[in-house]
């Protein structure tokens, strides 16, 4: 639901010196809201839940300037707080980003470090898409060569694959099961949800590299990028393995959500994801899968839908009574392009600019808005960090503050006030007028639309 009232920012005048003490009181008021004061008689935080009084200290931390955000102070003198008033609640419930750890594994320590970052911009969903054809990263102690055969592959496609260049680079990892309990908890104290996926009955090889007996064909870890055909079969024995790994899964992930895929697979068996969501409501979890999933026959009700084709698809769901999260292609995948300048890394699908994501507007009464970062070819930290940044602050505002919105303002208070704090977080982020000389990869190439 979008809640009509946006941020209220009162300024008062002068500045006064932060002791670092903050009192906080309970009030009621949305979840998520808090009211923030700041005067000469010190700093009140007033707050609907545990999640407002962490929203109320971002936005304290963020009136500190830059250099609160550093790993340690860096500068003896007082802080300096502006008087003023803050009255703030979020949009949406679900403020959500998507991070593809499957194609290219990302580094437990790194994980942690973006659990943080979108914690700073008060998103509370993480999407970790565990496993796919290139890699599986879930640790499954009854089947385990998911991970020790499927977690790696021989070789990895370096850019869109009709350039046909390879990395000649073996490829792979996985976290064991208390590496995700440890993320979970972690992300839990900054009131972030870590919701996993594993994806059936496409997007597979890895699986069936590992174990032939569960595909329609055989195979090793896939080492290209796009759609592959092969799929799990349908057999009884498939899908009771596959229930065996989602219980593993729910015993590592408390959300309540939990996600299973079901996209892009051709020739699969719908009934294949209605019997994973069917056994995943028998657990009292909701399952939460790709749009595609409405074709494949009645769905609980409880089932949550990711709308990344298009709004229409959205809309159907909403109109068959399911909570909808609006992720669509055009507006949210940020591993897509960000200019059409010629030195953009790797260009890949439509241009999606800083500007083009703020301007995005979820349609309908949904559950909220997730931002995708698919990871075929951000194969670093350093290029998942050029491929979100700026991109997932715009994101974020959107997400938090209802329209209409100043992107004028925005924007220039993204280049005075927030970009510092990103560099003062050591986010290698895209500048605005474009990449840094080693921010570029000459020769490898993309397939822009």
């Amino acid at each position: 639901m979008i809640l009509p009232k946006p941020v209220r920012f009162t300024r008062g005048d002068g500045e006064v010196e932060f002791s670092g003490r903050v009192e906080v009181r309970a009030v009621d008021g949305p979840a998520e809201g808090y009211r923030l004061s700041i005067s000469d008689s010190g700093v009140v935080v007033e707050a609907a839940d545990e999640a407002g009084e962490f929203y109320a200290r971002q936005t304290l931390r963020q009136l500190s300037g830059p250099d609160a955000f550093r790993a340690a102070p860096i500068h003896d003198g007082p802080v300096l707080l502006p008087v003023c008033r803050v009255e703030d609640h979020p949009r949406f419930a679900w403020r959500g980003c998507l991070i593809d750890v499957a194609r290219h594994f990302l580094p437990k320590a790194d994980l942690l470090r973006y659990v943080d970052l979108l914690a700073a911009h008060k998103l509370n969903v993480l999407h970790l898409h565990l496993t796919d054809d290139q890699g599986w990263r879930f640790e499954s102690k009854r089947h385990p060569r998911l991970h020790e055969v499927g977690g790696w592959r021989p070789d990895s496609r370096w850019g869109d694959r009709r350039g046909g260049l390879m990395t000649g680079r073996p490829h792979g990892g996985y976290y064991t099961q208390d590496d995700l309990r440890e993320v979970v908890a972690y992300a839990a104290r900054r009131h972030i949800t870590v919701v996993p996926e594993i994806d059936v009955p496409g997007h597979s090889q890895a699986a069936i590299a590992a174990y032939p007996e569960l595909g329609t064909e055989g195979g090793g870890v896939w080492t290209d990028w796009g759609v592959n055909p092969r799929v799990l079969n349908a057999h009884e024995s498939t899908v009771d393995f596959y229930r065996d790994v989602f219980d593993e899964l729910l015993e590592v992930f408390p959300s309540e959500v939990i996600g299973l895929g079901g996209d892009e697979a051709p020739g699969g068996d719908g009934r294949f994801v209605r019997r994973i969501a069917q056994h995943l409501v028998s657990r009292g979890r909701r399952p939460y899968g790709w749009d595609e999933v409405l074709s494949v026959g009645p769905l609980p009700v409880s089932t949550v839908v990711a709308a990344w084709r298009d709004e229409e698809a959205g809309r159907a769901a909403l109109a068959r009574g399911h909570d909808v999260v609006m992720c669509p292609e055009r507006h949210v995948y940020l591993d897509y392009r960000q200019s059409d300048r010629p030195d953009e890394p790797i260009p890949v699908g439509t241009v999606l600019t800083l500007e083009d994501v703020y301007r995005y507007e979820p349609v309908g009464r949904v559950l909220g808005a997730q931002a995708n970062l698919w990871t075929e070819h951000l194969d670093s930290p350093r290029r998942l960090d050029y491929a979100a940044f700026p991109r997932l602050a715009a994101f974020a505002e959107v997400v938090w503050s209802p329209a209409p919105r100043d992107e004028a303002e925005f924007l220039a208070r993204l280049a005075e006030h927030h970009l510092p704090r990103l560099d003062a977080l050591g986010v290698e982020y895209r500048p605005l007028a474009g990449p840094r000389p080693w921010q570029t990869l000459p020769g490898v190439p993309g397939h822009p639309r």
